[in-house]
């Protein structure tokens, strides 16, 4: 590739001259993607489908991936304008961005990593591109290829190259073909593959055409319509040559498979046609040159037959599931390898009939217009079976854990070697004290983020509501009180002495709370009011004794960008979790939002893409977004300027400045999986240490 770059800048310049279009957005290709008003939340899932075809089965994909992983964004890219084109009419709102996929050079897909930081690729079809698939799995991500196949016309080149494609494919984390025959295929090249089942089978019809066609097409009156379907160069001439053979008042359609084909197929057809971009007249020829309208089309309620073409030559042939869905009776060339097992189930099924030549093509069109015998009811009962493989692949695909990219990365390498050595050497030098009432610790990997005091909260409600008396524990982060002091449940007290995270505390009042940096003695003051402490942020904190140790990892990025400090944002390796007595990923959620719209947004949390995520499932748009250091004072000038309606959490509600604007605080409740479990598993362990009553 290096040797070849060159002669790459010479391929760029001829598109960039050549194409217009391909103009546009040019700098996606070479990986600069451009910024977002909001931070990107870490762990989000990039799908790449190179083309229309790929993009319509995208579609479903992407919804269900919405479903199976909420809170968790899709990016989309694309190869072709057409595609690109496409996904931005069927995709917007369900992703969040659709762009250009890089040219596979490493720094050009880094770039769109660290700019993604996505947990997952899934790659649709046979798109294999080395660079892509290595810096992915560098940077921490899964590799999935979805609806993987290799073609009868393809399957010779890459069986000799199997030295070449071999390596790069076992470099997926699985690959989940269309039809058993793909699979094998590719396990002969030595990759692991499974057969999921065919994706396109799981095509959700458009539904009802364009109001201007389908108002023109009445206008004209048919009594029966022919639908070329993405044809190839030399077909829409035969096609043109069996439309003249059929009886007076039959539509031609004819949709070419390439938009840059447009001009010539309109020559091609002559004066008498009409282009779908105008339909200023009547006529009995259709040219439809415009992307994504094609599938619509089917639902037309005329007697139709469609003829899929790219199969009266060598090309391959295209789908012909979108016509069968809709019922219509399916005409193709003879070769189909593109799509050889649906092709062999539905010639098993006579679901299609086979046509070589215009004579051909007539004949058999007349005959079903006719009377199809079924053949239509047939093909829509054979794709119908065929559905679920859009579910199984999402079920498959795993999430990985996005590393953080520095330059210099071995130097913060190294140095996280010498936090490591000590942060052990702290913990062995440290003599835990006991208090005389169990201590529950919640506690993290990282530094900040994970949503610890949010679950504190939760715990101390679920704990006092069975009748526990329960005292919190923590520092008091910004507090400038330095002796240790202590507040009876829902005490006000000023926020300068207490620090933000413990306001939130004092507020829901289910608890007595200490604060303090010596939580010993923090605990000892309230030791008469309590019968159990909960520990905020306790895991690496050495100097208190505790019966139950709960370690949380955050939903989205639960390795913290992938290395302990300063690589990463760890302050222990995950080898850590051994000391855990449960290890818990909770979910954070809003249960108190202001109404959807568009609004001013800031924080100064730890982890403010878990905010920006909140908002989103909130239905909030922001229209200006800032961020500040975790636990940050604010001051007028920090807000100045914001815009209202104005987003911000609970904890930065605490931080405000005496005559800050009007805010809407969005209150966060942790989510915790399987609760009943948990609380049932402190009790019981709370209980075999003699602690509590039975």
């Amino acid at each position: 590739m290096t040797l070849g770059f060159p002669l790459f800048i010479v391929y760029v310049a001829a598109r960039y001259l050549k194409s217009p279009a391909w103009r546009r957005n040019l700098g996606e290709r070479f990986g600069a993607l451009p910024p977002t008003k909001v931070p990107t939340i870490p762990g989000g899932i990039w799908l790449h489908a190179v083309s229309v075809g790929e993009v319509q089965s995208a579609a479903g994909l992407a919804r269900e991936l919405g479903r199976r992983f909420p809170g968790r964004p899709v990016y989309v890219s694309v190869s072709t304008v057409a595609g690109r084109k496409l996904a931005e009419e069927r995709l917007t709102g369900m992703v969040e961005r659709v762009f250009y996929a890089p040219f596979d050079y490493p720094w050009m897909v880094r770039r769109v990593l660290r700019a993604l930081r996505p947990s997952a690729l899934v790659v649709l079809e046979t798109e294999i591109w080395p660079s892509m698939w290595r810096e992915a799995k560098r940077f921490g991500c899964t590799v999935t290829v979805v609806n993987g196949r290799i073609s009868d016309r393809a399957w010779p080149s890459y069986r000799r190259r199997r030295w070449f494609f071999g390596p790069v494919l076992k470099g997926a984390d699985r690959i989940l073909a269309q039809s058993e025959g793909d699979a094998a295929r590719y396990r002969e090249l030595g990759a692991e593959a499974a057969n999921n089942g065919n994706l396109k089978y799981d095509f959700a019809p458009p539904g009802e055409p364009p109001a201007d066609v389908a108002a023109w097409v009445a206008g004209v009156a048919p009594e029966r319509i022919l639908i070329a379907a993405s044809t190839l160069e030399g077909e829409e001439a035969i096609v043109v040559e069996a439309w003249r053979a059929l009886p007076e008042g039959t539509l031609l359609i004819v949709a070419p498979r390439r938009p840059t084909r447009f001009d010539e197929v309109a020559a091609l057809l002559g004066p008498e046609s009409v282009r779908r971009s105008r339909l200023d007249r009547r006529s009995n020829v259709l040219l439809l040159d415009s992307i994504g309208e094609l599938a619509s089309l089917f639902a037309l309620d005329y007697p139709q037959v469609v003829f899929v073409g790219g199969s009266i030559h060598t090309w391959g042939g295209h789908n012909i599931l979108e016509p069968a869905f809709a019922g219509r009776p399916v005409l193709t060339g003879p070769h189909m390898q593109n799509f050889a097992e649906i092709d062999r189930d539905f010639r098993a099924a006579n679901a299609v009939r086979i046509v070589r030549d215009a004579r051909e093509l007539a004949q058999a069109a007349r005959e079903l217009f006719e009377n199809d015998g079924g053949m239509g009811e047939r093909a829509r009962s054979l794709a119908e079976s065929k559905r679920g493989a859009t579910e199984r692949a999402v079920a498959a695909i795993e999430l990985g854990a996005p590393r953080t990219h520095r330059p210099c990365a071995w130097l913060f390498r190294g140095l996280s070697y010498v936090w490591r050595a000590g942060m052990a050497l702290d913990r062995r030098l440290a003599t835990p004290k006991r208090l005389t009432k169990p201590v529950i610790s919640v506690g993290g990997l990282s530094m900040g983020g994970a949503g610890k005091t949010p679950f504190v909260l939760r715990l101390a409600e679920v704990l006092a509501g069975r009748g526990h008396r329960v005292g919190i524990l923590t520092r008091g982060y910004g507090g400038r009180e330095k002796a240790p002091i202590a507040y009876p449940p829902g005490e006000r007290a000023p926020v300068e002495l207490t620090g933000d995270e413990a306001q939130l505390f004092l507020r829901a009042g289910h608890a007595w709370v200490g604060i303090g940096a010596d939580r010993y003695l923090t605990g000892r003051l309230i030791e008469k009011h309590v019968d159990l402490y909960l520990l905020d942020d306790g895991f690496q904190h050495w100097a208190l004794d505790r019966e139950i140790d709960l370690v949380l990892l955050d939903e989205l990025d639960p390795w913290a960008g992938g290395g302990v400090f300063p690589a990463g944002l760890l302050r222990e390796g995950p080898e850590a979790l051994a000391r855990a007595t449960r290890v818990v990923r909770p979910r954070k959620v809003a249960v108190d939002s202001p109404p959807p719209g568009r609004y001013s947004a800031f924080c100064g949390i730890a982890n403010p893409a878990s905010f920006w995520r909140t908002l989103r499932e909130c239905g909030i748009e922001i229209e200006e977004w800032r961020e500040f250091p975790d636990h940050h004072r604010y001051t007028a000038e920090d807000l100045a300027g914001l815009k209202p309606p104005i987003a911000t959490t609970a904890k930065d509600f605490a931080n405000l400045p005496p005559g800050a604007p009007p805010v809407h605080v969005v209150e966060i409740k942790m989510e915790i999986p399987d609760e009943g479990t948990l609380i049932e598993l402190i009790e019981a362990r709370l209980e075999m240490a003699g602690t509590i009553k039975a």
